[in-house]
């Protein structure tokens, strides 16, 4: 008998997901929101992950993967800065070149942002806030069939209207699948720092419980917190450690210490794999830590936390609506007990609030300053005040009031002056002049000579101490302007200042 004939099975459809790229080159960080999505497809497509961190020219290399592959489907996420610059390049190449190619974006520029990118006529639709469950439901319905109005949490054009779909119902994290590793090639993302040789990174946990008001991923999430299970967390760590050789971990969630019974009893279970690790907090949750739970982080490894301090001012915490428990008085404590601990407390400040953003300024250099005094090991990012859209403060009120407004085209996002702003460091407000400008900046060069970043480890003793030496009379006497001699000695030695190129 002739064996029986058998159909070869089609290929699952190709589903081409890009990441622009990052703020920080030459420090690639694994592109968790496509792994994230990708994982929700990969039993019935086959998700490719483009990276243009790795991509020098993206755009023909994703025409390609596309005319190859016969993708119907390009995903794409994207943040305000370098990213979005060339996200928006890339989509417009690709657009021209292949119109019936279907370009979705999601993350939270376009979740604050999705009108401006469908009416750019190089986005086809937006997905907004968690993408995972919504991008399935897309996915299934351009390969199957279906109605767009069914797809949670989209928008898209109708009839040449703009429609809003209902969000859907946040999914939690240990409901959805793990990340489909395979699909990257892990060591393209093992990074060196000052955590360890062989660093990896994970987002623990999805959204934040807090309103910061200038924070953009309130909108992105309303407010909820979707934790892993401690232990999901610690497979997915020992994974990293056994399979991809990580020494240290980078937890890169909105807010990974929103439960201390949590926090605490992943350090437990991660201990035995010894590592060191970082992640992001708030002052005034970590203030509520028991000295039990602290034990067990430090520990665990822990030896950076990334902390908004904000402001110096109550007032103007107050206004950032920081939550009834924040205090600078807590920032300080906390930056000495991490002093006892050994843990490298890192400090951001938003810096320039309207209406008077120079007094704003010297008010937080006055705090930053009885920082250093407690723990002079606390490192400092220090940004300006630049507006979100969902923010309806008494700070944006003012902004508004002064001539500030969005951008209303892509193109507009895509040019200089808003990919600076997207920085905030130089945002160009109308309430922010060169003044304040230079004053930040100046006052920057001179602490971060007079105290050098601890996560620098090519800063030898001898080179720390000519910083410190030449910025020594200036800091002291608090004459920061034209600090020309420390700009000069920075770029010779190529100061890491950590907003910009890690730690």
């Amino acid at each position: 008998m002739q064996p029986a004939q058998t159909t070869p099975l089609a290929p699952a459809p190709t589903v081409l997901l890009y990441n622009p790229i990052s703020t920080s080159p030459g420090k690639q960080r694994l592109p968790m929101s496509l792994l994230s999505i990708a994982a929700v497809i990969d039993s019935d497509y086959t998700p490719e992950i483009i990276d243009g961190n790795l991509i020098a020219d993206p755009a023909p290399y994703i025409i390609e993967r596309a005319k190859i592959t016969n993708a119907k489907i390009l995903a794409v996420t994207a943040m305000p800065g370098p990213q979005l610059k060339q996200a928006i390049l890339v989509c417009k190449r690709i657009k021209a070149e292949l119109p019936g190619l279907i370009i979705l974006w999601g993350g939270y520029f376009a979740t604050h942002h999705g009108q401006v990118c469908l009416e750019s006529g190089i986005v086809d639709y937006v997905i907004e806030g968690q993408g995972e469950a919504p991008f399935r439901k897309f996915v299934d319905t351009i390969h199957q069939g279906g109605s767009m109005a069914d797809v949670p949490s989209l928008v898209w054009m109708d009839n040449g209207s703009v429609r809003v779909n209902p969000r859907a119902p946040m999914v939690p994290l240990d409901n959805l699948p793990l990340y489909p590793y395979h699909r990257l090639n892990i060591s393209d993302y093992r990074g060196t720092s000052y955590l360890g040789k062989a660093v990896l990174s994970h987002h623990t946990s999805f959204g934040c419980p807090f309103a910061c008001s200038f924070c953009a991923v309130v909108k992105l999430v309303n407010q909820r917190w979707l934790p892993e299970s401690p232990a999901r967390v610690e497979q997915v760590t020992r994974m990293m450690v056994e399979q991809h050789g990580a020494d240290a971990m980078e937890f890169h969630d909105m807010d990974y210490f929103v439960s201390e019974s949590r926090a605490a009893e992943i350090a437990e279970r991660i201990e035995p794999l010894g590592i060191n690790w970082w992640a992001l907090g708030r002052v005034d949750t970590l203030s509520t830590y028991s000295d039990a739970s602290w034990q067990k982080i430090k520990r665990s490894g822990c030896k950076m936390i990334f902390m908004g301090a904000e402001s110096g001012s109550a007032e103007t915490l107050k206004l950032m609506n920081k939550g009834g428990q924040s205090s600078p008085d807590k920032t300080l404590a906390i930056a000495e007990k991490f002093k006892h601990l050994g843990i490298v407390p890192e400090f951001s400040f938003v810096m320039g609030n309207p209406p008077d953003a120079l007094a704003d300024i010297d008010n937080t250099i006055q705090f930053i300053r009885k920082l250093k005094r407690i723990n002079p090991a606390s490192e400092l990012i220090l940004y300006i005040y630049t507006p979100v859209p969902h923010d309806r403060s008494e700070l944006l009120r003012v902004a508004e009031q002064l001539g500030f407004h969005f951008p209303q085209t892509l193109e507009e996002w895509a040019s200089p002056e808003w990919e600076s702003f997207a920085h905030r460091r130089e945002p160009n407000t109308p309430f922010y002049k060169d003044t304040a400008r230079k004053h930040v900046r100046n006052f920057e060069t001179v602490v971060n000579a007079y105290y050098p970043t601890v996560t620098d480890m090519r800063l030898k003793g001898p080179m720390r101490m000519l910083l410190k030496g030449l910025s020594g009379i200036r800091y002291k006497t608090e004459l920061y302007g034209w600090p020309m001699e420390l700009k000069a000695l920075q770029r010779f030695i190529h100061y890491r200042r950590p907003e910009t190129m890690g730690f």
